[in-house]
């Protein structure tokens, strides 16, 4: 049985993104960059949650803040 928490909510923290794409990278069916060079969320369910965590983990000033289904945060 899998009890990891199930990511029900991804934010992104517009103050301290700095526009660096890693998300985009590790995840483009889910992140992409607007006109201000932030990240945005395009697609919540654009990929597994493992991505979506790696995609969270891989931004250098932890601007992704991820939720699980309680609203309780679970990265960072």
């Amino acid at each position: 049985m899998d009890n990891k928490p199930k990511i029900a909510r991804i934010h992104v923290d517009r103050d301290l993104c700095i526009g660096a794409a890693s998300c985009v990278a590790v995840a483009p069916g889910v992140f992409s960059l607007d006109d201000e060079n932030k990240a945005i969320v395009i697609n919540p369910k654009g990929a597994d949650d493992e991505t979506i965590l790696l995609a969270a983990q891989s931004c250098p000033t932890r601007a992704i803040i991820l939720f699980d289904e309680k609203g309780d945060q679970i990265y960072p």
